[in-house]
């Protein structure tokens, strides 16, 4: 009965996560698909005992489920009413604003009723979804804002429209907006801070992460200084533009990222040392997903972060398990979670994408691999690090090459050469901030260790970046090439599973 079970909820599952594929690329009649379940349900009602039609008919139900949570949420942005007035409302940053050259990108979160009264609607006119609504407003960077921070805040509300770009055609900015739940930009946006005493969990954090991060500044030189700012909170921003570039061009640009590939290598690494540490597996586990849950409040969990680490602590419950090659239920349960609660991430969040195929690469190739790590062997951890950067990036560069219509064929050498420091990189940046705090002379000699592993890792990515054909550009890619890509992938996957099978 548990072998049944589990096919059930791998095919229902996968069936809500195909409902909501394919409302992502076409438009679905509703009503009509409604008649169409209803008229499936009727014999799985007839002949509940069947095993078999159950499946089929619980199929069915599951894919219109998932056609029909997308089209909720694209239909309520669709709904969303044209604003013509200036409103003044209380707001709060409901993100850590994130910077380029000339301004901040901030997110605030307007209550519905603060927003409706703004408006002059009556309360019943309830075309919000949600009990605050989100705004976008773009600020000098003069004007500093922080996550938690309350404003007072005036400006004219305006819904996000795409802008023609010649360079990249298949960026969409309205949904890349939509599926971060903001609702409207902010015109001309006015605001004055509300000063106020109030002291939440959230806010602690991040105010001891400004520390850490002052910390760090001061203990260890620039440029080396930045990407250890950028290891432990994510964010490549404050990066020389040269240096920026030779990240770019040699496909690294992952470790000052919060991805799902970022984190699932850290937390495979966490879950290495706390064993070498000679704690079990068991308490391992624990202590990795702890380490995670921490990194992520620490840059205020932003969306991107929680799925990272989602995905992160997956990995390090395959592993605990010792069922790496049998997590395809549990990869499903996390990013079904995920699109439940916001459908809009399968099409239109390339780091949901990278996150989730990156996971799937490691878990679906890992049969293959697993069985050339020995733990008692020095060289364990370097053939998992390269075994697990090659998963990934087999299962990640279709989507790279069809959005940014480049690669580079460096990426794997320097992923070699540099990934397994990083945990170590990460562990003395950490002490040298955390120490710093209590007795700074303690913590020079941690300083000078981040120091020279960064200074390593910056010399060997500017190095790779010099050599000829790091890039390789694509001027146009077929949207075929993903679905053929992925179709040659597991098909061989498929083949090799059955050939593995046979000898044993």
């Amino acid at each position: 009965m548990t072998v049944h079970r589990s096919k059930f909820f791998f095919w229902f599952s996968l069936s809500f996560l195909l409902g909501i594929f394919i409302r992502s690329f076409f438009d679905v009649n509703i009503s009509f698909l409604w008649l169409f379940v209803s008229c499936g349900l009727i014999p799985a009602l007839l002949n509940y005992k069947n095993k078999f039609i159950l499946l089929f008919s619980g199929i069915f139900l599951f894919l219109f489920l998932g056609i029909w949570r997308l089209d909720i949420s694209l239909q309520y942005f669709e709904k969303l009413p044209e604003i013509k007035k200036s409103i003044s409302v209380p707001a709060k940053v409901i993100k850590e604003p994130t910077t380029d050259k000339y301004r901040q990108r901030v997110v605030v979160s307007v209550r519905r009723k603060d927003f409706l009264t703004a408006l002059n609607e009556p309360q019943k006119n309830i075309f919000f979804k949600h009990q605050s609504v989100r705004l976008l407003l773009m600020v000098p960077l003069h004007q500093n804002l922080s996550l938690g921070e309350k404003i007072s805040l005036k400006c004219l509300p305006a819904i996000p429209q795409n802008i023609s770009n010649s360079e990249n055609n298949n960026f969409d900015y309205k949904k890349y907006l939509e599926k971060e739940n903001i609702s409207y930009l902010c015109k001309k946006p006015l605001f004055k801070k509300i000063p106020t005493t109030e002291k939440t969990l959230l806010k602690t954090i991040f105010t001891f992460r400004k520390k850490l991060i002052r910390n760090i500044n001061q203990s260890i030189p620039f440029p080396e200084s930045v990407l250890a700012e950028g290891l432990l909170f994510g964010g490549s921003n404050n990066l020389p533009t040269e240096l920026k570039d030779a990240f770019s061009r040699t496909g690294m640009t992952h470790i000052v990222a919060v991805s799902g590939y970022n984190v699932t290598i850290i937390a495979t690494y966490l879950m290495t040392i706390g064993i070498f540490l000679g704690l079990w597996r068991k308490q391992a586990f624990y202590l990795s997903a702890l380490g995670i849950f921490i990194f992520v409040a620490m840059i205020g969990f932003p969306g991107s972060a929680v799925r990272a680490g989602i995905m992160g602590v997956l990995i390090l419950w395959a592993i605990k398990n010792s069922r790496l090659a049998n997590a395809d239920n549990a990869l499903l349960l996390a990013g079904n979670i995920m699109l439940l609660s916001n459908p809009l991430l399968l099409r239109w969040d390339i780091g949901f994408q990278l996150s989730f195929l990156a996971t799937l690469g490691i878990i679906k190739t890992s049969p293959f691999w697993q069985k050339y790590i020995s733990s008692g062997n020095n060289l364990a951890m370097f053939k998992e690090i390269f075994f697990m950067t090659v998963s990934a990036q087999l299962f990640v560069l279709p989507i790279i090459v069809f959005n940014f219509h480049t690669i580079s064929p460096i990426s794997l050498p320097a992923n070699f050469l540099i990934l397994p420091i990083i945990p170590l990189t990460m562990l003395f940046v950490l002490l040298t901030a955390f120490l710093k705090i209590f007795f700074a002379p303690i913590s020079l000699p941690f300083a000078w260790l981040a120091y020279w592993l960064l200074f390593y890792e910056i010399k060997v990515i500017e190095i790779l970046s010099k050599l000829p054909s790091t890039t390789v550009t694509f001027s146009k890619i077929s949207k075929i090439f993903p679905f053929l890509w992925y179709g040659i992938l597991f098909a061989t996957i498929g083949l090799m599973l059955k050939y593995q099978r046979k000898k044993q």
